[in-house]
């Protein structure tokens, strides 16, 4: 039989020939193969190749990782503190013109993290069901809302620092405008007046207005004595600001409605299950420091109203202004932590090491959230000892300044 022919005494059929490539081109697309998008033909020449060709195989195979990597298991969501992070290296490389003073800073950047979230949700999630939580008297108080109610409220009461600053009231072309400058009261007169529940469109007033508070602060520059507005009683010309039943100095209102700010976009991501994290412990320990001041004074109109202990044993001492009393030790851990002695007999004590009675031990954003309302007192204590009646008054003290 002839070798041209077969068994079956047809003549074969010959294969392609093989891709023929010059090195410099199989390189080029070592790219293409490693992303499979190579023909089959082409496919074959570059694995043929590396076989042979030591350089281009380790090319290939770093080129395939780094494919692998364009495909990460993980979700694809930002990181939250993005934002914060990328800010941070633009103003270490470039300093503002007109900076923010230091002591608005938490209150610029958690509304920026709330603007965020507001940023992402759906039009659906605005009419999302939240529930308000807060701590009147010994018990609960709840208010159910939507996340457009809850920035609202979020206007309504950083309404009262934008008018302590000269700028217009967000309540001021309402109908029936409340008398009282109490956050609750013209919470609930900005819903009723509003013909239909709040959407999406509250965002732009609610933005507006948190981006003018600061920049008139920014422009204003120093401390916030040199602002001009509300004096406080001894005519010093420190500005202050009223919650209608009591005032705070407009850095510490900075800092309460940074606090809120917080608190209640935690509200809004629990309600439409979004990520949400903690404030940086730079300004978690700001507003830390705030409540553990307002404890005193919280504790001496718990106990004018009865609310706290009265008995032999809470110790009722009367000290002079400045003098040592019996104290409470908080110690706060983690993020923003510290300590802080709090005076137990009145607000005009000063706490003392050697009048300690009782020390307590919490995370930080749990007591955060005790202040907040958010968490129970008897639940909130990771750990306590000493006088148990001084313990019970600090913690139901830190729970009743939580309000709508």
């Amino acid at each position: 039989m002839n070798d041209a022919t077969n068994a079956s005494g047809a003549a074969p059929v010959p294969g392609p020939s093989p891709l023929v490539l010059e090195h410099r081109v199989l390189k080029a697309l070592l790219g293409a193969w490693a992303l499979a998008v190579c023909s089959g033909d082409e496919a074959a020449a570059v694995e043929e190749h590396l076989g042979v060709c030591g350089g281009c195989a380790d090319e290939a195979r770093r080129l395939r990782e780094a494919v692998g990597l364009l495909h990460p298991p993980e979700s694809l969501d930002l990181d939250p503190s993005l934002r914060t992070r990328v800010l941070r290296s633009c103003l270490d490389r470039r300093a503002p013109r007109i900076p923010v003073p230091a002591w608005a800073a938490p209150y610029d950047a958690e509304a920026a993290r709330l603007d965020a979230l507001l940023q992402d949700i759906d039009d659906t999630d605005w009419h999302a069901p939240v529930r308000l939580r807060w701590f009147e008297g010994d018990g609960p108080v709840t208010r159910r809302t939507t996340v457009a109610g809850v920035i609202a409220h979020l206007l309504t009461v950083d309404g009262l620092v934008a008018t302590s600053l000269g700028l217009e009231d967000p309540l001021e072309h309402l109908a029936a405008a409340p008398d009282s400058r109490a956050p609750d009261a013209r919470t609930e007169a900005y819903w009723k007046a509003a013909h239909l529940p709040p959407g999406r469109a509250i965002r732009g007033p609610w933005r507006e207005q948190s981006h003018d508070i600061v920049r008139t602060t920014s422009f204003r520059g120093g401390g916030p004595e040199e602002a001009v507005g509300h004096e406080d009683a001894e005519g010093s010309g420190r500005l202050v600001v009223s919650y209608g039943g009591f005032e705070l100095p407009l850095r510490d209102a900075m800092l309460d409605r940074a606090f809120e700010c917080w608190i209640h976009a935690e509200d809004i991501a629990e309600a439409v299950d979004y990520p949400y994290t903690a404030p940086s412990g730079r300004h978690l320990h700001g507003m830390i420091d705030l409540a553990a001041r307002m404890l005193p004074l919280v504790l001496a109109e718990r106990r004018r109203t009865g609310l706290a202990s009265r008995s032999p044993a809470a110790g009722r001492h009367l000290v002079s202004v400045g003098a040592p009393g019996r104290s409470l030790r908080l110690e706060i851990e983690g993020s923003g932590g510290g300590e802080w002695l709090i005076p137990l007999d009145s607000p005009a004590a000063v706490g003392s090491p050697e009048h300690e009675v009782a020390h307590v031990a919490l995370d930080g954003v749990e007591f955060c959230r005790l202040a907040a309302g958010h968490v129970p007192p008897e639940e909130a204590a990771a750990g306590q000892t000493g006088d148990r009646d001084a313990i019970r008054d600090v913690l139901f003290a830190a729970a009743s300044m939580s309000r709508m």
